[in-house]
């Protein structure tokens, strides 16, 4: 823990997440929250602002671990108004909640390996925005995924993986690019599937309409375990 927080507290410079977003006007909701999370402040912009806000918390250990009193919990009885839907990814060392230093109801988590997008994925992520009123889809992936690790590999040896593993391997395949020699493969292909998983999102029916009008962002995002760091993906 004290090689950890060291390194981690040594980390300074902002989250650049908020750049080229999209300006427009607020999802309405009757939500009372009044925090900067609420339906009153929801802007694709304010969310990547508190997104940031997080990371930094979290990256220099200043976090506040915010909305879990007793309060905050008979609240979220009666409703839920998430801020963002964050696609990650399932690996153990990437908790969105913890990344962005939020709590109960601030975030619409969906995860699988890869941040690979099935029906059920795609399902739960157009529920958020359309029922929950989100303004902000974030796709996260992350340094030394072990999923697109296993589907690089598998491409290399031209070898199956084993039972529903080859589902992710045959989805994560596109994103990898065969000039790339070596551990920079991995890298690249890491990268590219976050691409290519935020332009299918943004290019989704139910929710291209919302992008054209500002009141939806879906942006792409890597986490670094070396330095705890989120930053985007353009």
């Amino acid at each position: 823990m004290g090689r950890r927080r060291f390194v981690r507290a040594g980390l300074t410079g902002a989250l650049t997440m908020t750049a080229g977003l999209a300006s427009g006007p607020a999802a309405t909701s009757t939500a009372p929250r009044t925090d900067g999370k609420g339906p009153q402040h929801r802007t694709p912009g304010s969310a990547l602002r508190e997104l940031a806000a997080g990371n930094a918390r979290w990256r220099t250990f200043h976090e506040r671990n915010p909305d879990r009193t007793r309060a905050t919990r008979q609240t979220l009885v009666t409703g839920q108004h998430p801020f963002a839907v964050i696609l990650g990814c399932v690996d153990s060392r990437v908790p969105p909640e913890l990344v962005f230093d939020q709590g109960l109801g601030d975030l619409l988590t969906v995860r699988s390996a890869g941040s690979v997008l099935d029906e059920a994925v795609l399902a739960s992520i157009t529920y958020g925005v359309l029922e929950l009123h989100i303004p902000l889809v974030v796709v996260l992936g992350h340094q030394s995924c072990g999923a697109v690790t296993a589907a690089v590999h598998a491409s290399q040896a031209g070898e199956v993986l084993p039972g529903h593993m080859q589902y992710l391997a045959d989805q994560i395949r596109p994103a990898i690019d065969d000039a790339i020699q070596g551990p920079a493969r991995v890298d690249a292909a890491i990268t590219g599937n976050v691409r290519r998983v935020r332009s299918r999102l943004a290019a989704e029916p139910t929710l291209a309409p919302r992008i054209t009008a500002g009141t939806l962002a879906v942006v792409g995002a890597r986490y670094e375990l070396t330095s705890q760091r989120v930053h985007r993906i353009h």
